[in-house]
């Protein structure tokens, strides 16, 4: 079995599993025409409950056939141009070899002598984002596993900035298109079922600065801590942009910690068109990035940043057996001082080789071409009878509904709604999202790919037309 192990003795078997493994992965990119096959678990599952996990098949090739059958095969492939659904991004080539060395070296990021060099890369790297953001001189941050994890962060901070001994007073405040994990946060942190003020949305799904205003004068009226507001820079459903500026002043005024998500919209960082929109971001005291949405950087590739390095102090335990005190005297670059995360993979240098290879200015033009894609895409939908369009995009986001000019029975055009999405993710011919607006069923296009075409948005279009009429004319038939 040690000849499984990846060492020197066993670097051409290494360099062949991996050819092998890249060549059946490159053939089946090339090849796929649909970005799904449509296949229902109920027939995926027995293939995959089949497999007797104590019984090795002992040859790369033959796990590889396995693996083709019950993944591969089915995959969600996210490169394909009418995948529409999540934010998922395809991802750039020089990230993805990041990925496969990283991999292999299997460097820890948690302290100094488990990465050397990956800790420096990792470090520069948060100093080119903080820079992009303008948080100032004093800043810093770690990567991440995500969004959910970095806003978690982001609210331990601000928790403990707040200086309250009394839990049950603090208050967080976030508009009704923010993220749940803000919701969630708030419950890992021990804060009370009231502590999320949810903030009402304007017409274009944007935090309303004159009902946050009142929030936070109310919460202090009533002897309440206002211990951070949430900016959302790129909300998961509408790609809305809270206004910053307005926010970073009532923050000022009342003495909140100010967080802007900004994982949908961190892409705007390296754009040199539509940078301006989330101007107001530099006033934040803590942002969270996910560069594996807008940087098309694979899963996972995240970062929480601050304003002041001192804050992720709380963040801070040191072991004796990993980081101990005399390591911050020595000046040792340990990591895991401002980590939620021990263990944790060498994500930045996926971000560091496509910076190398690409530049920012080739990923900006990238995430550019979404943000023209999806005004393109709402001009087709608000010319387009059969559909009703919430808001002009302010990123790369559409959320829409079908709308049959002869019914009109909204829990009817509900029903019709959810049954395109569902029949057009078994066809396999497109995958589109779903949500709620206004208590009614709406579809969603989060465009992320800029393969993506006019093209392929109004084509998607007829098909969803095409099922949801179909359904409708069904639902007719059974009720004469």
């Amino acid at each position: 079995m040690r000849s499984h192990l990846l060492n020197g003795l066993t670097a051409e078997h290494y360099r062949r599993s991996v050819t092998e493994g890249v060549e059946r992965v490159a053939a089946k990119l090339a090849a796929t025409e649909r970005p799904f096959t449509g296949v229902a678990v109920d027939e995926l599952s027995p293939r995959v409950d089949a497999i007797d996990l104590d019984r090795p098949l002992g040859d790369t090739a033959a796990v590889l056939d396995e693996l083709e059958d019950v993944y591969l095969k089915d995959a969600v492939y996210f490169h394909h141009p009418r995948y529409l659904a999540h934010l998922n991004c395809p991802v750039v080539i020089p990230a993805v070899l990041g990925e496969a060395v990283l991999s292999a070296v299997n460097s820890s990021l948690d302290t100094w002598d488990q990465s050397a060099g990956g800790t420096l890369i990792e470090r520069k790297l948060i100093d080119w984002t903080t820079a992009r953001i303008g948080l100032g001189p004093a800043a810093d941050g770690v990567f991440t596993s995500g969004g959910s994890q970095s806003n978690l962060q982001a609210l331990l901070l601000a928790r403990e900035e707040a200086k309250s001994e009394d839990l049950g007073k603090l208050r967080i405040f976030a508009s009704e298109a923010g993220h749940f994990s803000v919701q969630k946060s708030a419950k890992l942190l021990g804060l009370g079922p009231d502590a999320v003020v949810t903030v009402p949305v304007d017409r274009d799904k944007r935090m309303q600065t004159l009902a946050l205003a009142r929030e936070l004068e109310r919460c202090q009226a009533e002897g309440l801590v206002p211990m951070a507001v949430v900016a959302t820079a790129g909300t998961t459903d509408f790609g809305s942009i809270d206004p910053l500026p307005e926010i970073a002043e009532l923050c000022d005024r009342h003495g909140a910690w100010m967080h802007v998500d900004a994982a949908y919209g961190c892409g705007l960082l390296a754009s040199r068109k539509y940078r301006h929109r989330i101007d107001g971001i530099e006033r934040a005291d803590s942002v969270t990035v996910d560069y594996h949405k807008s940087f098309f950087q694979p899963v996972s590739s995240s970062a929480l940043l601050v304003r002041d390095a001192a804050t992720l102090r709380h963040a801070t335990y040191h072991a004796e057996y990993l980081n101990p005190r005399r390591a911050v005297r020595e000046r040792i670059p340990n990591q895991v001082d401002k980590s939620l995360q021990t263990t944790r993979r060498f994500d930045a240098l996926k971000l560091w080789l496509t910076l190398r290879v690409m530049g920012a200015d080739g990923i900006g033009e990238l995430f550019d071409e979404v943000c023209d894609l999806a005004v393109q895409g709402w001009h087709l939908l608000a010319a387009d009878p059969r559909y009703d369009v919430v808001v002009e995009p302010s990123l790369s986001t559409l959320v829409f509904r079908f709308i049959p000019a002869a019914v009109t029975d909204p829990a009817e055009i509900d029903r019709a709604n959810l049954h395109a999405r569902k029949a057009l993710f078994a066809s396999g011919d497109a995958v589109v999202a779903g949500t709620k607006v206004g208590g009614r069923h709406y579809l969603k296009f989060t465009l992320l790919n800029p393969e993506t075409t006019p093209s392929d948005i109004a084509a998607v279009l007829d098909l969803i037309a095409g099922h949801a009429e179909q359904y409708l004319g069904e639902s007719l038939d059974r009720a004469s």
